[in-house]
């Protein structure tokens, strides 16, 4: 393939000399912040674990990539904002990356890590979720005494005629549909669904599968299960009472709820009325829905604004003062949706372009654990700084996107950062907690 080189493009004089630009600066990277997620990976053991899971069936006498190197290679990529595998094409020469991977030869090329991301299978995705799900306990120094599964399902864009397709009616367009279960920030499942599912498909039997792997981890842990309307199905309200797990579940508008809802909207109304400033009342009662086997309790918020009324309820087995459940608890899963958007906006696991669909689910689990890299960077060693709570996005460009040049000799290899980077002293404390004393 030919090199497309930039000559040298001449920008407007400065004090009466020259100025150009060109790409002749040899081993300079933009990288530089590679090394931080390199020791997180390291701290981790995340992707030899990934690696220890995958089976290869090539010739090991014929290869020259392997499965180590190039998952580490579409992590570290993606972390960094390199969504595409044909960005591999140059970054496969890259020294920082090269140094990362621990290797002095180029990296694999886009068609090699096509080949990879193909072998996709069943079986990958199972593997990949028990790497997360055994990440996340082994991020726990003591056992927890909560833990509050947060689960919701999102669009995702396809790219063309791709095997799962189809036309989604709430987001009006072809989309694929993961599910995801967050805890806290950390990822636990990220699941490719096809559109035409219901929105709670398959919700209960991975509900089932974490609770269960949870509490042989921790057996005197509370669990919750938090999530919209879209997952208050009697089936999984049934399984958690008998399981012992309790629930915080939105439940949606329907006329006999409103009614029992009514006493409390007309006190928020009349309030409303004298002050002309928004009102929120909260109150509690039982109720059956038809296909329920018994009452439950139903928490009511009767809300007026400026816009009318905005009655809303949910259904829970928690018990607690009505208003705190539902501000404190319930809304908090306000945060889930942050953390998909980092995953989906920052980590690109909306880049589902392939056509078959296990290598759409593996992307979608590459994206979810370079996620796991930089949430971990952030919960590990970036508490109590001005990043401590920065998105995905924010981290790499403060601190992964440094400007370096590389220098490679027989005895060491030098990666001397911009002199002026402004943030030098918190991208130095972050390593200095991942180096190993």
């Amino acid at each position: 393939m030919t090199d497309c080189v930039l000559p040298s493009t001449p920008l407007p004089a400065f004090k009466g000399r020259k100025v150009e630009v060109n790409f002749e600066g040899g081993d300079i990277t933009s990288d530089g912040g590679i090394l931080l997620l390199q020791q997180m990976d390291r701290k981790l053991g995340l992707t030899e674990k990934i690696a220890g899971r995958l089976g290869d069936p090539r010739d090991p006498s014929r290869v020259t990539h392997d499965q180590l190197s190039m998952v580490r290679q579409r992590l570290y990529g993606l972390a960094l904002g390199y969504e595409d595998l044909n960005d591999h094409s140059a970054l496969r020469r890259d020294s920082a990356f090269q140094t990362a991977l621990y290797k002095e030869d180029d990296l694999a090329s886009s068609p090699t890590l096509c080949r990879f991301e193909n072998r996709a299978d069943r079986s990958v995705a199972l593997a990949l979720h028990e790497v997360l799900i055994e990440q996340f306990i082994s991020s726990y120094e003591k056992p927890p005494q909560e833990l509050i599964l947060d689960f919701d399902a999102t669009d995702d864009l396809i790219h063309g005629e791709q095997i799962g397709r189809f036309y989604h009616g709430y987001y009006k367009n072809y989309c694929f549909l993961p599910l995801y279960v967050f805890c806290g920030s950390q990822l636990l499942v990220s699941y490719l669904r096809p559109s035409s599912k219901d929105g709670a498909h398959h919700a209960w039997a991975i509900l089932s599968l974490l609770v269960k792997g949870l509490r042989r981890a921790w057996p005197d842990a509370q669990i919750i299960f938090r999530g919209d309307s879209g997952f208050c199905r009697h089936k999984m309200l049934e399984w958690c009472d008998r399981q012992g797990v309790f629930y915080i579940v939105g439940i949606p508008r329907n006329q006999r709820l409103e009614k029992l809802l009514a006493p409390t909207l007309d006190k928020a109304q009349q309030a409303f009325d004298v002050s002309q400033e928004k009102q929120k009342k909260f109150t509690d009662f039982r109720y059956a829905a038809g296909s329920w086997k018994r009452e439950r309790r139903i928490i009511g918020k009767a809300e007026v604004t400026l816009q009318g009324t905005n009655p809303r309820f949910i259904v829970t087995n928690l018990q607690a003062d009505s208003q705190q459940l539902y501000e404190k608890v319930y809304c908090a899963r306000g945060n889930m949706e942050n953390r998909i958007k980092e995953v989906q906006l920052d980590l690109f696991s909306g880049r589902t372009s392939c056509h078959q669909w296990w290598p759409n689910q593996l992307r979608l689990l590459f994206s979810s654990l370079a996620y796991l890299l930089v949430e971990r960077l952030r919960a590990l060693t970036l508490q109590g700084t001005e990043l401590m709570a920065a998105q995905a996005q924010t981290i790499r460009l403060k601190i992964l996107k440094i400007g370096g040049v590389i220098a490679k000799n027989t005895r060491r290899i030098r990666l001397m950062l911009s002199s002026h980077y402004p943030f030098r002293e918190l991208f130095t404390q972050a390593l200095l907690k991942l180096i190993p004393p």
